[in-house]
């Protein structure tokens, strides 16, 4: 009896401690400066001097669904701020070309630094930064850096509240992601991708383009890698999409990288499926059968099996509320969600806002969570001082000296 007495007290005591933990967690409608100051320590790069009272005038509730919808923002003022990529050089000189890469990726990163220090629209560059690095490519490997104006502007800026499914279409198709994983050059293993191609199926006078025409001479590599290349399929089961224990083989990714034979770029450096590279026969990829003779709709099922797949909703999930919540998030929020991404298909502004919103993005156990990267710390030490910035090449050089060179790692 005493024993039973006992465990029920100890029940008793829990669940108020439950209880109480849930009564401390503020309401989203809070006006509280340190529920506030929160926030904006997740959702911008660092609250400017001033802002917690005006957040806290507009109310952090209708605050989060303004920075929801980014477009809503009027910002103008970090437009014009922004400084003005120079055109590629004309002449295929290589060193002229490595000088216009370093100069390119140096503008790159002064604009990053300063619509992250001066934009309104403080959660879309959050989350710029997030799918940059999640999709990251290499600036230093070859013409990787003259495609990032591209991949930054028109793949990951357009997309971060989009639907996922056609953020991972418009990276598979950027230039900036073909050639830094060399996908560019995969071709079906039967195929000549130099100069021909003997293939039963295709007329004898018949032949493949040279894609050394498309390529300047300068950047050609001295021996090209013939045939299937694995190096997309890979990156994108285990990082992309479904995670590193998503349940795909290495089969899976065999047929992955056959799917997107021929997904290649053209010679003004667009994307361009060549249907003479691509590997015509049937594929299995991770259960689904994709039929012979799909052309370029073999990539678009794949893209297709791999964003509505229950692994990635997962791993999305669990990287955003990483990324916003702690860098071990609760399990519970991931699980929500992950449901709200197969719930919306992929939509990416719902996943963001069933985050922001919870219980555990506003819980006490949240706060001071996470440190800050070097980009983050010294753009969060810029906004908290309210200092005037124009040229931002100075801490473009200091990024590099802490160790996070920009577009570089």
């Amino acid at each position: 009896m005493i024993r039973r007495r006992f465990t029920g007290l100890l029940i008793a005591v829990a669940f108020a401690a439950v209880a109480s933990a849930e009564s401390r967690i503020p309401n989203p409608e809070s006006r509280d400066d340190g529920t506030v100051s929160h926030a904006l320590s997740r959702l911008t790069f660092g609250a400017r001097p001033g802002e917690v009272d005006r957040v806290r005038s507009m109310g952090l509730a209708a605050w989060i669904d303004q920075q929801l919808h980014p477009s809503r923002i009027d910002d103008r003022a970090a437009d014009a701020m922004v400084p003005v990529l120079d055109s590629p050089p004309g002449a295929a000189d290589p060193k002229e070309l490595r000088r216009f890469a370093r100069r390119q990726v140096e503008t790159l990163a002064s604009g990053k630094l300063l619509r992250a220090m001066y934009s309104e629209r403080q959660l879309q560059e959050v989350l710029v930064d997030f799918w940059f690095n999640h999709f990251n490519v290499y600036a230093g490997k070859g013409r990787t850096a003259i495609y990032l104006p591209e991949y930054e502007r028109d793949v990951i800026r357009p997309h971060v509240f989009d639907r996922f499914r056609d953020l991972l279409e418009a990276d598979a198709k950027s230039p900036a992601m073909l050639f830094y994983l060399d996908n560019w050059m995969s071709a079906a293993p039967d195929r000549d991708s130099g100069f021909g191609i003997r293939d039963p199926k295709v007329r004898r006078r018949q032949r493949i383009p040279n894609r050394e025409s498309r390529i300047p001479a300068t950047l050609q590599p001295k021996k090209r890698a013939r045939g299937l290349n694995e190096n997309y399929g890979r990156e994108l089961l285990e990082l992309h999409t479904l995670g590193v224990d998503g349940g795909y083989t290495q089969k899976d990714v065999v047929e992955v990288a056959r799917a997107f034979t021929g997904w290649t770029i053209d010679r003004d450096g667009r994307f361009r499926f060549v249907a003479a590279l691509h590997d015509s026969a049937e594929k299995i990829v991770l259960g689904h059968t994709i039929k012979a003779g799909g052309g370029m709709d073999d990539g678009e099922k794949v893209l297709d099996i791999v964003a509505s797949h229950p692994a990635t909703a997962h791993h999305v999930a669990f990287e955003l509320a990483q990324r916003l919540v702690a860098d071990d998030p609760p399990p519970a929020l991931v699980d929500r969600a992950a449901a709200r991404f197969r719930d919306t298909h992929g939509d990416l502004r719902e996943v963001v806002k069933t985050i922001v919103t919870s219980p555990e993005f506003l819980a006490a156990s949240a706060r001071d969570a996470k440190f800050k990267t070097p980009f983050e710390l010294v753009v969060s030490a810029v906004r908290t001082t309210g200092a005037e910035v124009s040229d931002a090449r100075a801490f473009v050089q200091t990024l590099q000296q802490l160790g996070e060179p920009l577009y570089m790692c």
